[in-house]
């Protein structure tokens, strides 16, 4: 059935708005090759742009626009591109990309996610109106634009990534996605090591009440998070799995869309090990990408349609899927990792083929290590952190002889004699024995220069509840992945604290942590280390 629609502005105007007001958003990518006659006609052309309310579920009005093909007839059909909004901005975001997307032959529709700015409803974090909002945008495309019912895209950049692959498994038409900064588990994101990532989760908090208007749900489900509300942990987790793709990663298989991914690997807000682990489930033609950065700053060039890696493979994403293009992109090993420390991209097959070697760092002689202060090694702040390593190679420091060791159980490698290469997770295996029945660590990896000045490669919280004091007990914790180059002559050092301001600690008032490594249980950091 078609809605009423109405046109509200010009190109200009929307251009003019995008400057100003946009976030994250996709980066340039040239256009195609190969578009069918009549789609390369338009292209030579300037695209139209318009704004339009569009009828979303449950009677709310999202607030769009539609770019259109130049030289579009009534009789015109075009591969269609939706791009829901990332959270806390407007419709203005994709402005640069969908006009390039719209100068090669696609429709996009653009619209700011519900709860957010004008658009109406309340914020439901990719909760099942923003899917029905999804499937109502693409219904009303089909009804009052050239859009081709059969060559149906959806992409985003964070929110607007979340909302796409959610929408992938509850709608067929869907055929391709280009989901970047985005998550796979919302659980393993913000509530990773069941440790609560409180600048993370402040910070999305916060945008959300400036920009729009969360939910009730929403409201009591930050108010529960934030403060530690363990009696109401299993209704958080149950919330979050009904927002996550992973959960719904039988439909999407089901479904059969083409699934491009795309993170960095400091990202504050979605960590790249639970992307990748959701990547290695999907069945249907898929692909990987990591880049140094932070969350959407990968992609954060796009914005004026500026050269950028990640939207020109992403065009080559849709070129393929919805176009049938035949540009190498699907014959290219699917993982794709640049490393932090040199500007070349790597090949692999599979996530799995990525961690070819490993060394494991034994943890031996015991640690003793006093609770609630601050050692002084630690992750940073979010954002500022990793783009100061993305731009300057500038990660978190600290002076590993300097640590002090009442508040830090330190161990290190020895030197290494040749350059060695990171890449993958490393996994950190210990035993704990704990004075109280709960407390939180955290570990760190350090690359450690011959002045003893170490440089952060990953670090992951681990928070336990309900355990028995001075009963020891084992920990398993996969530190956050990434690609990290070690020079030679420089080690490894594994530092264990139980303060970091990225996160919530749970340790009791005199708290103490005791760090051992059983014969029988020897306590070790496995590094995905190998020398090229």
């Amino acid at each position: 059935m078609a809605h009423p629609h109405r046109p509200l502005r010009t190109t200009a105007i929307g251009t003019v708005c995008a400057a100003l007001l946009a976030g994250t958003a996709f980066a340039a990518a040239p256009a195609s090759q190969a578009a069918p006659a009549a789609e390369a006609a338009a292209a030579a052309e300037s695209p139209t742009v318009r704004l339009y309310d569009i009828p979303g579920s449950g009677g709310i009005t999202l607030k769009g626009n539609v770019f259109t093909p130049a030289g579009a007839t009534s009789s015109s059909r075009y591969p269609l591109i939706v791009l829901p909004t990332s959270w806390g901005v407007p419709q203005f975001e994709y402005v640069a990309q969908a006009k390039k997307l719209a100068d090669s032959g696609y429709v996009v529709v653009s619209y700011t996610s519900r709860g957010f700015w004008l658009s109406g409803g309340s914020i439901e974090v990719a909760g099942p109106p923003d899917i029905a909002d999804a499937s109502a945008v693409i219904d009303w495309a089909l009804a009052h634009t050239a859009a081709d019912p059969e060559r149906i895209g959806m992409g985003g950049v964070s929110y607007g990534a979340g909302i796409s692959l959610m929408t992938a498994g509850s709608d067929k038409r869907v055929r391709a996605v280009v989901a970047m900064s985005g998550w796979g588990d919302l659980i393993e994101s913000i509530y990773s090591g069941r440790t609560q990532h409180v600048q993370a989760a402040a910070m999305l908090t916060g945008a959300g009440f400036v920009t729009g208007r969360p939910s009730a749900e929403l409201q009591q489900i930050m108010v529960d998070f934030l403060g530690s509300n363990l009696a109401r942990e299993q209704h958080m987790i149950d919330w979050a799995r009904k927002r996550s793709p992973v959960y719904r990663v039988d439909e999407i298989n089901s479904n059969g869309a083409a699934v491009m991914l795309g993170n960095a690997w400091g990202d504050s807000l979605f960590p790249p090990n639970q992307y990748a682990s959701f990547y290695e489930k999907l069945t249907g033609p898929k692909r990987l990408e990591f880049r140094p950065g932070d969350h959407a700053t990968a992609e954060g060039t796009g914005l004026l349609g500026l050269p950028n890696d990640t939207w020109t493979n992403a065009h080559r994403w849709f070129d393929r899927y919805l176009r049938d293009e035949r540009n190498g992109i699907d014959t290219e090993r699917p993982v794709q990792l640049k490393s932090r420390s040199t500007g070349g991209y790597e090949g692999y097959a599979s996530w799995k083929d990525v961690p070819d070697g490993a060394e494991r760092i034994a943890l031996d002689n015991t640690r003793n290590i006093h609770a609630n202060i601050d050692s002084g090694a630690n992750g940073g702040l979010i954002f500022l952190s990793s783009m100061l390593d993305q731009f300057f190679k500038l990660p978190p420091m600290a002076s590993i002889p300097l640590l002090p060791r009442s508040f830090a159980g330190v161990w290190q490698s020895e030197r290494y004699g040749s350059a060695q290469h990171i890449r993958g997770t490393s996994e950190l295996h210990t035993t704990v024995t704990s004075t109280k029945e709960s407390g939180t660590l955290v570990a760190y990896l350090y690359d450690v220069g011959p002045l003893g000045l170490g440089k952060l490669v990953s670090h992951a919280p681990y928070t336990f509840h309900g355990q028995t004091p001075g009963k020891p007990f084992a920990v398993d914790l996969e530190l956050f992945s990434t690609a990290y180059d070690v020079p030679a002559g420089h080690r490894l050092a594994l530092v264990v604290d139980t303060v970091d301001p990225l996160y919530i600690e749970h340790n009791p008032s005199g708290a103490q942590l005791t760090f051992s490594s059983p014969a029988a249980d020897p306590s070790y950091v496995s590094v995905p280390l190998r020398e090229k």
